[in-house]
């Protein structure tokens, strides 16, 4: 796999830079961190070479000075709002953050329930977090937050939250999803803390967009794919431009709240410590990317991955279409189209030869292999025996899994347990080659190869089954589907 991405070095340079924002509040900070620490497999993606915890081992490095406070909504308490790519509950999340944090040697004392308004929900779920020795606070509702300056900053306002006792120089404030009120909870703790006598900061830590990248850069534009739902956009910093006729690149949403931020911070200090939105971040990101073209080729397949997502999703009824239009306006700035994606045009054009589903995947060579459905085996099974086999440089013409093997497995599907697709999913496949390998020198070859294919882009002319998309990811396979339904 080409990397170009330099993690050692990020690892380093910005937990020195964080330790540096620290000293300028004169040993305090609360830092909101945006994004995922345990599993940013975007960022591993757009950058490769960055390993998906890479924030969370880059923080361990702090971790003696170092202390974690999670934020859930009581809104998403109330509505049991789901983390989608793991399938639990926010409420569940803070808890599975908690022990994670633990585990890594991190100090987690301290909940905080925000946007409380007496729910019932929420009551609920600060006994059940006080049952477990966790500390839970309430930050109460503001009228006209964010931009009741005048109330934010006084009794009635961040005043009247519970303040969270911290002891160490960094406190990190994270949560389970966007939305959260991370922001709110640093800006209060700031103003608790001010009111105290201690003068704490406040930083934001977004790996994305990448301040000291270009606008256009495809690792830029590639995070406005990922947010298209969101209707994210991003800009040039207009108040970095002003301020030091420096081009710097941020998003929408945090160019429109600065002014109310400055306004905040004023009532805090008053003055406003930073002179832009650029300036609160503290990702150093850019300056540990190694090999821009790689990161370039990398984030174009991504754009290209994200619109065939919400391609499907939109097939499955669950997006409008406007973040697919979103994305394809995307592809109109960096010039391409789904054809750049050589395992795509591969499949298609061997499913117009055959006439059924059809998948491709590209290796790390450039060497495209192609494999169709078949009554034994699925399209997807049957490309990830193709490619193995080409690897470990078997004939094409060797059969790793007998027939004789397959058909009992296609009845106990069927007959025993009321399957209506006879075909042998990826992991039915890996399952048999793994028992066969005992005995089998051919098997245990194509089964060495498999950690070859992290990296490698795949695409599918039929949407695939849950079973088959989650053995794609584990193996670390980029996969397109098109929006077409198995028949």
């Amino acid at each position: 796999m080409k990397y170009g991405f330099d993690n050692d070095k990020y690892l380093h340079i910005q937990s020195e830079h964080i330790k540096e924002r620290i000293a300028q509040f004169k040993g305090k900070l609360y830092m909101e961190m945006g994004g995922k620490l345990f599993d940013d497999y975007h960022a591993s993606r757009v950058v490769p070479g960055f390993q998906p915890d890479s924030k969370l081992r880059m923080l361990q490095q702090l971790a003696d000075s170092a202390e974690i406070i999670i934020v859930i909504s009581a809104f998403d308490i109330e509505k049991n709002k789901v983390r989608q790519d793991l399938g639990i509950t926010y409420d569940e999340d803070v808890l599975r953050l908690r022990t994670e944090f633990l585990n890594r040697g991190f100090q987690v004392d301290n909940v905080v329930i925000t946007h409380y308004n007496g729910q019932s929900s929420a009551d609920a779920y600060r006994r059940r977090l006080e049952s477990r020795g966790i500390k839970a606070h309430f930050h109460y509702l503001i009228e006209g937050y964010p931009n009741n300056v005048d109330l934010i900053d006084s009794d009635e306002g961040f005043g009247k939250d519970d303040f969270v006792e911290t002891a160490k120089p960094l406190v990190i404030v994270t949560a389970p999803g966007p939305g959260s009120g991370k922001m709110a909870v640093c800006l209060s703790q700031c103003y608790n803390e001010n009111r105290r006598g201690v003068e704490a900061g406040y930083a934001k830590f977004e790996t994305f967009p990448v301040w000291n990248l270009p606008l256009k850069h495809p690792v830029n534009i590639a995070y406005e794919s990922a947010t298209a739902d969101l209707d994210d956009v991003n800009m040039i910093d207009p108040f970095h431009l002003e301020a030091y006729g420096n081009v710097a690149v941020s998003y929408n949403r945090d160019v429109e709240i600065f002014p109310v931020l400055n306004a905040i911070f004023e009532g805090i200090y008053g003055e406003c410590p930073y002179k832009s939105p650029t300036d609160m971040g503290v990702n150093m990101l850019g300056y540990c990317i190694c090999d821009d073209e790689v990161c370039q080729e990398a984030s174009k397949q991504e754009i290209i991955r994200r619109y065939y997502t919400a391609l499907n999703s939109l097939a499955n009824g669950a997006c409008n279409e406007q973040e697919v239009n979103k994305i394809s306006l995307l592809f109109k700035q960096l010039k391409i189209t789904t054809d750049y994606r050589k395992c795509t045009v591969a499949a298609k054009s061997r499913k117009e030869v055959t006439d059924v589903p059809c998948s491709a995947i590209e290796l790390q060579d450039g060497t495209i292999i192609t494999a169709s459905s078949s009554p034994l085996l699925g399209t997807c099974a049957s490309l990830l025996l193709n490619a193995t086999k080409h690897m470990a440089g078997i004939d094409h013409g060797t059969k790793l899994i007998s027939q004789e093997l397959i058909e009992p497995i296609q009845k106990t599907k069927t007959e025993y347990l009321g399957g209506h697709n006879p075909r042998l999913h990826t992991d039915e496949v890996l399952v048999a080659l793994s028992v066969l390998s005992k005995n089998d020198l051919n098997c245990r070859r194509a089964l060495a190869m498999l950690p070859l294919l992290r990296g490698c882009q795949a695409h599918s002319t039929v949407m695939l089954s849950e079973v088959d998309r989650k053995i794609f990811k584990k193996l670390g396979i980029g996969l397109t589907c098109d929006p077409v339904l198995k028949g």
